[in-house]
C-alpha cells in the first residue's frame, strides 16, 4: 500500500475518536479563553529540517546495527524524508552534509527534491574527519591548526561547501568544529581562538549576501581537555567579531549536563545571535536521542523562551530549526516521525501560555503564580491539536500508525540492500 493511501485509511479508522478528543480538548481551551485558530494558524507556520545523515542507522565505536531497506544514496534518503513529510507536513527542508551526501550533479537533487516537494536548509561543513585521499590531516585540530596549510585546507573545503548550497538554494552554512587538545599543554588555548576566528572571517568573506553563517559549540568530544568553541560564550565571541550574518546555533545535546539551556536561548536571543537549534534529546551527554524522549519539560521551557521571543516586536527573530539526532536501535523514519511530533507539541503547549498571567506573576514576584501558569500550559495533552493541524494539512492524525501500516519499510527493503551488523573499522 502507498503511503497516500495508508494515510487516508489510517485517518479513516481514526477519524471518529480524535474527533472526540479534538473537539473536547477545544473545549476546554475556550473555557481558558485561549483562541485555538489563533494556535492553529501559529502551529502550522513552524517547520523543521530533517538532516540527510540521519536516514540511516547510526552508532558508536562499538558498532552499529543498520535496518533493512536504509538508503544507499543521498536520492533514497530525499524518498524516506518525502515519506516523513507526507505523513507530519512540517519538514519541508532538507539540510544537507558535505562530503557525505554531496550529489555529483546538484541540479538532478534538487530536481528530484522538488518533486517530493521538499527543498535545502542550511548545508553542513565537515572538518571533523579526514576524507580519503585527503592531503593533510585534521588529526591536530583544522581552522584551528598551527600548520597554515591545514587550516587554507579546511577554508577551502567550508567554501566549497558553501558552492554546492549555493546550487541548491540553500541560505544558510553550519560550521560545527570538533578542533580540541586532550592534554594540558598540547594547545595554546587563546592562539588557537584566533586562528579559528581568522579562519572563520575568511570564510565569511566567501558568503553570498543573503546566507548566514552558523557557528555551533560543543564542550567536549572528541576533544576531552578543551575545545576550541567550547560553549555559548565562546560561539558568541566567534559571531560578534565575524559579521552581522554570523550567528549562533544551540544544539540541545552540546552542553554540560544540567545546563540551563533555556537561559542560553534568552541570552543569544538578547544578543541578536540566536540562529538556530539542533533538536535532540540526552541523558549524559551529546547522546543524540530522539528529541523530548528525556527531558521534555525542558524542550517545553526552551520553546516557551522561542515563543516569548517571537512575540516581543522589538527583537529580531528568525531562528532556523533542524534536528540532529542518530537511530542506532529505532527505526530512523519512525524516530524522526517522534521527533517531529514531540516538536509540534511543545511548541503547541508553550503557545497555550498565558502570558499576561505569567508577566504578572514576574512582575508582582509571585513565584507560585509564574510557575503554574507554565505548568498549566505543560500539563495539556495537545496531542489532539497537533493531530488536527496534521490532518488539515493533509497528513496523518497518528503518523507511525499510517507510516507502519503503509508497508513502506517492507516494500524498500526489497529494492534496497538488507540490513546487517557492521563493525567499525576500529575493530
Amino acid at each position: 500500500m502507498s503511503v497516500e493511501s495508508a494515510k487516508d485509511v489510517s485517518n479513516d479508522q481514526l477519524i471518529r475518536r480524535h474527533e472526540q478528543d479534538y473537539q473536547y480538548l477545544r473545549s476546554q481551551l475556550h473555557y481558558r479563553r485561549i483562541d485555538v485558530d489563533m494556535v492553529l494558524d501559529r502551529l502550522s507556520e513552524f517547520s523543521v529540517a530533517v538532516p540527510s545523515w540521519a536516514l540511516g542507522t547510526g552508532g558508536t565505536r562499538f558498532g552499529k546495527y543498520p535496518v533493512a531497506g536504509q538508503p544507499r544514496n543521498v536520492f533514497e534518503k530525499f524518498d524516506d524524508i518525502g515519506v516523513i513529510q507526507q505523513l507530519v507536513t512540517s519538514t519541508p527542508l532538507v539540510s544537507l552534509h558535505i562530503p557525505w551526501d554531496e550529489p555529483e550533479d546538484p541540479e538532478v537533487l534538487k530536481k528530484h527534491a522538488a518533486s517530493l516537494n521538499l527543498g535545502f536548509d542550511a548545508v553542513n561543513s565537515n572538518t571533523f574527519q579526514d576524507q580519503a585521499g585527503q592531503p593533510v590531516s585534521y588529526r591536530f585540530g583544522s581552522l584551528c591548526h598551527t600548520d597554515p596549510k591545514v587550516r587554507q585546507f579546511a577554508i577551502d573545503h567550508v567554501r566549497h561547501t558553501i558552492d554546492v548550497g549555493k546550487t541548491l538554494d540553500s541560505k544558510a552554512i553550519t560550521v560545527w568544529l570538533a578542533d580540541g587538545s586532550n592534554y594540558p599543554g598540547q594547545m595554546h588555548l587563546r592562539k588557537a581562538f584566533q586562528r579559528t576566528l581568522e579562519a572563520l572571517q575568511q570564510i565569511y568573506e566567501h558568503l553570498p549576501s543573503d546566507w548566514h553563517l552558523f557557528t555551533e559549540h560543543k564542550p567536549y568530544e572528541p576533544a576531552f581537555y578543551s575545545t576550541v568553541v567550547q560553549d555559548w560564550g565562546s560561539s558568541l565571541l566567534l559571531a560578534q567579531q565575524i559579521g552581522d550574518r554570523a550567528k549562533c546555533l544551540v544544539d540541545l545535546g552540546h552542553h554540560l549536563p544540567n545546563t540551563n539551556i533555556e537561559l542560553v536561548v534568552a541570552r543569544l536571543v538578547d544578543a541578536g545571535k540566536l540562529g538556530g537549534f539542533h533538536f535532540n534529546d540526552s541523558k549524559y551527554g551529546d547522546d543524540d536521542l530522539t528529541t523530548g524522549s528525556i527531558k521534555p519539560y525542558q524542550l517545553f521551557l526552551v520553546f516557551n523562551e522561542l515563543v516569548d521571543a517571537a512575540l516581543d516586536d522589538a527583537v529580531d527573530f528568525n531562528p532556523a530549526y533542524m534536528i540532529d539526532q542518530s537511530h542506532n536501535i529505532k527505526d530512523p523514519i519512525e524516530a524522526l516521525l517522534q521527533t517531529v511530533e514531540a516538536l509540534q507539541q511543545s511548541y503547541a503547549k508553550a503557545l497555550l501560555v498565558d502570558r499576561a498571567l505569567l508577566a504578572s506573576g514576574q512582575e508582582n514576584n509571585d513565584v507560585i503564580m509564574a510557575e503554574k501558569t507554565l505548568q498549566t500550559a505543560y500539563e495539556t495533552d495537545v496531542r489532539p491539536l497537533v493531530a488536527e493541524l496534521r490532518r488539515m494539512k493533509g497528513g496523518a492524525i497518528d503518523p507511525i500508525h499510517a507510516f507502519r501500516a503503509s508497508g513502506y519499510r517492507s516494500t524498500v527493503s526489497s529494492a534496497r540492500d538488507s540490513g546487517e551488523y557492521v563493525p567499525p573499522q576500529s575493530l
